[in-house]
């Protein structure tokens, strides 16, 4: 029963990590959005929040991805006067997406997400020793 229970624990480790990796990959092909509009308003780059529920099936505690939070930091702007989103001084907003910080957080998601893959894959091979003993 703890082997399933590890791995249930570690699946949802993985689809939240999953989850995280989908918002990043959203993040970054936004980047380099603008508003579709002058005095419009730029995507803003979103947050996943993890929260933990206990599984009573499991008995366990088990991790979800929570609500998604929009970045409250302001738009960046660059000054292009002939894009039709431009203000009257020639501004265009750009989504508040810092391509660095997201590449760091992806590759922490990646990482978080490879590490729930082994806790499978231990789990698995100590499953499969187990029932080597047993047939002997």
């Amino acid at each position: 029963m703890d082997f399933l229970r590890s791995i249930n624990v570690a699946a949802s480790g993985l689809k939240a990590q999953s989850g995280r990796m989908r918002i990043i990959a959203e993040n970054i092909a936004n980047a380099d959005s603008t508003a579709p509009t002058a005095n419009g308003t730029p995507y803003q780059r979103k947050i996943p929040t993890f929260r933990t529920s206990f599984d009573k099936e499991l008995d366990a505690q088990v991790v979800q991805l929570g609500r998604i939070q929009r970045d409250s930091a302001p738009f960046n702007s660059k000054y292009e006067p002939g894009n039709p989103a431009a203000d009257a001084n020639g501004y265009v907003k750009t989504p508040n997406v810092n391509s660095l910080i997201e590449q760091m957080d992806l590759r922490e998601a990646q990482r978080s997400y490879e590490a729930n893959l082994g806790v499978i894959g231990a789990t698995r091979r100590m499953l499969t020793r187990t029932l080597d003993i047993l047939r002997a």
